[in-house]
């Protein structure tokens, strides 16, 4: 009896873990490099997914970050904000940060800089 579970509970770490790296795998890369006062890329466009957002502070300003916000809603009241979409961790001079996972529906978003204030740039997603 105890080897058969064992043998159940190894079976069932394996396919967590599998299930794991596959949703993993399916999450995308968006980079975003920021400047003194702007995004390099001033629009995207990407499919429908999963995307972790990598922002880069290429002597912008001491500290930034990022906003994402369904287009059409007021990008200035937080509760319009796409919070998985927010670095981890604010990015320093120099430094790349990561978000967490976002999933992006079909639609149109704007994202920005509130740290080195930027104009409001289009993500579309088809």
């Amino acid at each position: 009896m105890k080897k058969v579970i064992s043998i159940l509970v190894i079976a069932l770490a394996f396919s967590l873990n599998t299930n794991a790296q596959d949703a993993m795998a399916s999450v995308k890369t968006i980079s975003l490099e920021q400047t003194k006062g702007e995004f390099v890329q001033k629009a995207l466009t990407v499919n429908e997914g999963t995307y972790v957002f990598e922002v880069s502070n290429n002597h912008a300003a001491k500290e930034v970050g990022l906003v994402l916000v369904q287009k059409g809603k007021d990008a200035s009241k937080p509760e319009n904000h796409i919070k998985t979409a927010y670095v981890t961790t604010v990015v320093k001079d120099g430094e790349t940060q990561k978000t967490n996972a976002t999933t992006l529906a079909k639609g149109e978003y704007v994202y920005f800089c509130p740290l080195n204030p930027t104009p409001l740039y289009t993500l579309t997603v088809q």
